[in-house]
């Protein structure tokens, strides 16, 4: 009797610990909580966390992005509206306002129902299971992948394009992907593959297999938004945007616009990011003048 006492109580000890390490199914988080959430994985498994300070940034203060604002809203207008709407991929220069958009978009229509899923690219194997849990929820959700890339052979390449289209288990009417990135293409190219390009005796030019296979990915979404660098007179009109943001006077505004450019000179880079920075140093540094 003991003997099977021990063996019992070696079994449920190893019950314990596989039950640990095997991947549980993924369970719905307070979804008052918060208007946005990040999928993390913990161990085998995943967990939605709410985000306690949403950035509060507005589509007022995103400047010089005119096009891309309209575009993006546009999109998701249609979606909160449960009308037909396109997934999105953001792309182009870096500190732009990719990012800063899709946030603003999410606090723009917030209070119409639409919320916010960040899941990181390392974990889009587990989309499929993130569409299955919001399926059934009046919200309408965003999947939002920031800074969106791949290298040969992740799993999380292949998991995003069944989702985008052409697996049966696709993506349900109230979940949207939003994708920003610094490749149209979203994998790395490389000069040989302008090798496999195949022309034509009438002088056409078709791109060879590994090519086709870099911009299938692309292709499946709907909508792409292009962003580019600033010039100096748009890096200067974010500047001066971002300093009233700060509450700094417009006179101040002007007396710091060659530091500003200095700022932007020696970051190696005119962006909605470093202008930001740069209102920040300089609004801490003249606080209360």
């Amino acid at each position: 009797m003991a003997d099977l006492e021990s063996v019992l109580a070696r079994a449920e000890r190893l019950l314990a610990r596989l039950e640990a390490v095997l991947p549980h199914a993924l369970s719905a988080p307070d979804w008052s909580a918060s208007i946005a959430f990040r999928y993390r994985k913990r161990g085998a498994s995943g967990l939605l966390e709410p985000v306690r300070h949403v950035a509060a940034i507005r589509l007022p203060a995103l400047v010089e992005v005119e096009p891309q604002k309209e575009r993006l809203l546009r999109n998701t207008r249609q979606f909160v509206e449960g009308h037909a709407a396109n997934n999105v991929l953001l792309t182009g220069a870096r500190g732009t306002g990719k990012s800063s958009l899709i946030k603003a978009v999410l606090n723009e229509f917030a209070p119409r129902g639409l919320r916010l899923i960040e899941v990181d690219k390392a974990d889009l194997v587990d989309l499929p299971d993130i569409v299955d849990l919001v399926a059934s929820r009046p919200e309408r959700f965003i999947v939002f992948c920031d800074d969106l890339s791949f290298d040969e052979g992740e799993a999380g390449y292949k998991a995003l394009k069944s989702i985008l289209d052409g697996s049966v288990a696709q993506a349900s009417d109230n979940v949207l992907i939003y994708a920003t990135s610094n490749r149209r293409h979203l994998l790395p190219e490389y000069m040989k593959e302008n090798l496999t390009y195949q022309h034509t005796e009438d002088g056409e030019v078709h791109p060879g297999e590994v090519v086709e296979e870099k911009i299938s990915l692309s292709e499946r979404f709907g909508l792409w938004i292009s962003f580019y660098p600033f010039s100096q007179d748009e890096y200067l009109a974010v500047v001066a945007q971002w300093l009233r943001g700060h509450g700094v006077p417009e006179d101040a505004i002007a007396a710091a616009r060659q530091e500003s450019l200095v700022w932007a000179l020696e970051r190696g880079s005119r962006s909605g990011r470093v202008a930001f920075q740069f209102a920040k140093d300089y609004a801490g540094r003249h606080h209360g003048e």
